[in-house]
């Protein structure tokens, strides 16, 4: 297992598909997952540190962990299979919770809770970015500032 961070989350044109980037601490690696519009929103506000009014599904889900004693231990993206990727709620008590990787990386954010990736997936998946190659990476992270949750339209969740 390698451990990602959350670049952000953008909008791919011209499929106008929001996808969320991750990227292997440590490597040249780059994670991009093809998500839904509520969930790229869910992963925005978390990044933005904003707070909605009243608690968005992972927002909900963090507070019933605090209510009930439990704590997530870290986030896995263990599979992808005809490109639908998979992973796992790992939580202290060693409880393993099947989800999808956009939610876990929502809950992940919000509970600072770190993230891996399977070396499968990542061979898989992972785009290598060499340093050289950096500044594109950069200006997707000029993007992210400039972008807000709402640009990613509402969602029925």
């Amino acid at each position: 297992m390698n451990e990602l961070d959350v670049v952000g989350v953008r909008v791919e044109m011209p499929s106008n598909q929001p996808i969320v980037l991750l990227r292997e601490v440590g490597g040249d690696r780059y994670l991009p997952i093809w998500i839904g519009p509520g969930e790229a929103t869910a992963i925005a506000f978390a990044q933005q540190g904003m707070a909605p009014a009243r608690p968005l599904t992972h927002d909900l889900f963090k507070d019933v962990l605090e209510a009930v004693g439990q704590q997530l231990a870290e986030v896995r993206i263990t599979d992808l299979r005809e490109g639908v990727f998979y992973a796992e709620l790992v939580f202290a008590s060693g409880v393993e919770v099947s989800a999808r990787p956009s939610d876990a990386i929502a809950l992940a954010l919000r509970t600072g809770t770190p993230i891996y990736g399977s070396d499968g997936v990542l061979d898989d998946a992972g785009i290598a970015i060499p340093d050289e190659q950096e500044d594109e990476v950069e200006k997707f992270r000029e993007f992210l500032d400039q972008i807000s949750p709402e640009d990613f339209g509402s969602s029925s969740q």
